[in-house]
């Protein structure tokens, strides 16, 4: 039987009208033991959904793998909380990787740039200007992101994020845990060969330095949010030479770093 990704209790809700009993729903959360060839690799904690996908976007992502055909064999028992992976393709280094401290230079300067080795392996540097947006064209994704995250105005209690293009939405994941939101979009598209060179990441969360990573990781070159920016994220963004545009709001936003791609009138 498949985990529900909400569930129904009972609370006490008090507010201005006083105390009264009600049906509340909540976001659920299932850890997930990747096992590699054998031998138990990490566990994540992540809402019981696309499990297949995030599993593929955490390899990919952390280096493990390199794309989706390096998996000999992908089996979910989502009763158990495996994911059971195969590959003879494996990065032989990451072991050594994994928690590996790594200090360079960012933008040519005295700060530090990635802060681990596999990280600096897997971000991709958008050296290409092949997306632009309009501010229009920001604040309708970011809305359109908004309107469909029932998951989120059910419970509050996940985060979304979406894989866009000048129309639209193509595809869209959520997720208890800010990563697996981004991991289970890179997943479904090295597993369906899709193309996200000229696509956009839209987040409905904070946008850390880890969540920049992972843009960078998926391969797109601006990414989108209505919330804030660390300065962290921002030295990576003009490092990686990524669009980053956050505070989204009401026909409102601030484009951080790489402004080119944003077309003003």
């Amino acid at each position: 039987m498949e985990h529900p990704i909400t569930q129904t209790r009972k609370i006490l809700r008090i507010d201005q009208e006083g105390a009264r009993w009600k049906d509340d729903r909540l976001a659920t959360e299932q850890p997930i033991t990747l096992k590699l060839n054998g031998e138990e690799f990490v566990t994540m904690v992540c809402s019981p959904e696309y499990i297949e996908d995030m599993a593929i976007g955490y390899l990919a992502s952390e280096g493990i793998i390199r794309r989706y055909e390096d998996i000999d064999k992908l089996r979910v028992d989502s009763k158990q909380g495996f994911v059971h992976i195969e590959s003879t393709a494996i990065n032989p280094l990451y072991e050594g990787l994994q928690n590996k401290r790594y200090l360079t230079s960012c933008c040519g300067g005295s700060r530090q740039g990635f802060v681990f080795a596999s990280d600096a392996m897997a971000a991709k540097r958008m050296t290409g200007r092949r997306v632009f947006l309009t501010p229009e064209d920001c604040s309708r994704l970011m809305g359109e992101l908004q309107s469909g995250a029932s998951i989120f105005k059910e419970t509050g209690g996940v985060h979304n994020a979406a894989l866009c293009d000048l129309n639209g939405i193509v595809l869209s994941r959520m997720d208890i845990g800010r990563h697996n939101a981004l991991d289970k979009i890179y997943g479904y598209c090295l597993k369906n060969n899709i193309n996200v060179r000229d696509k956009v990441i839209a987040f409905s969360g904070r946008l850390s330095s880890e969540i920049l990573l992972k843009v960078a990781k998926i391969g797109c070159e601006i990414v989108l949010s209505k919330s804030a920016p660390t300065e962290r994220a921002l030295e990576l963004a003009e490092e990686l030479e990524i669009t980053a545009v956050g505070f989204i709001r009401n026909q409102s936003m601030n484009v951080y770093t790489h402004a080119e791609r944003i077309k003003v009138k």
